[in-house]
C-alpha cells in the first residue's frame, strides 16, 4: 500500500475456535473489508494452540489483516465496529477469561497511534509476544515495526521460545 495511508494502516488479528472457523474467518474478513480504501492484506489461515485458555479448549484459526482505514475511522470508531461484528458472528460476553469463542477481532495497531482507555490498548500489549499475531503477520508485513517495539515482526517472531504451535492451514 502506498501513499498517505501507509501510516495509517490498520492490522487486526482475528480468531477462532468454535464452530466452522475458517468459513468464520473467511466472512469476517469480507466485512473488514468494507472498512478499507483499498484491497486488504490477509496472511493465510493459521491453525494455533490456545494460549492462556481454559484447560480442553479447542485449537484456533487466526490470520491477520492489514489495510486502510477510511479518512473519518478512528481507533476507537473502528474497534467499536470490530466488537459490533463479534456479536454478529455470535460472540457471547466473555463469562471464563480466554474462553472459546466463534470469533475474536484484536485491533493490534493503527498507524502509529498509541492510547491506553479501559477498553482500548494500542499498540495491543501482548501482541509482540503472541506466535498466533506474529507467524500470519510475518506472511503480509515482516518488516514492520509495531508501535513501542524496535525489532521488526520478523525479528519479533525468531525470539520467540518455541512452546506455541503454528501451522499454516492454506
Amino acid at each position: 500500500m502506498a501513499g498517505n495511508t501507509v501510516n495509517r494502516l490498520a492490522i487486526i488479528a482475528l480468531g477462532s475456535n468454535l464452530g466452522d472457523s475458517a468459513k468464520i474467518l473467511r466472512a469476517a474478513l469480507e466485512r473488514l473489508q468494507t472498512f478499507s480504501v483499498e484491497p486488504l492484506s490477509i496472511s493465510s489461515l493459521w491453525k494455533t494452540v490456545p494460549v492462556n485458555c481454559p484447560p480442553n479448549s479447542p485449537a484456533f484459526v487466526n490470520a491477520v489483516t492489514e489495510f486502510a482505514p477510511r479518512k473519518e475511522e478512528t481507533p476507537e470508531s473502528l474497534f467499536a465496529k470490530l466488537q459490533a461484528i463479534e456479536l454478529e458472528f455470535g460472540r457471547a460476553p466473555k463469562v471464563v477469561l480466554n474462553e472459546p469463542r466463534s470469533l475474536d477481532l484484536d485491533l493490534i495497531a493503527f498507524g502509529s497511534e498509541t492510547c491506553s482507555t479501559p477498553s482500548l490498548t494500542l499498540p495491543h500489549p501482548r501482541a509482540h509476544l503472541r506466535r498466533f499475531v506474529l507467524a500470519p503477520l510475518d506472511e503480509i508485513a515482516p518488516g514492520l515495526i509495531l508501535p513501542g517495539q524496535s525489532r521488526t515482526v520478523r525479528e519479533l517472531l525468531a525470539s520467540l521460545p518455541n512452546v506455541e504451535q503454528a501451522a499454516r492451514l492454506d
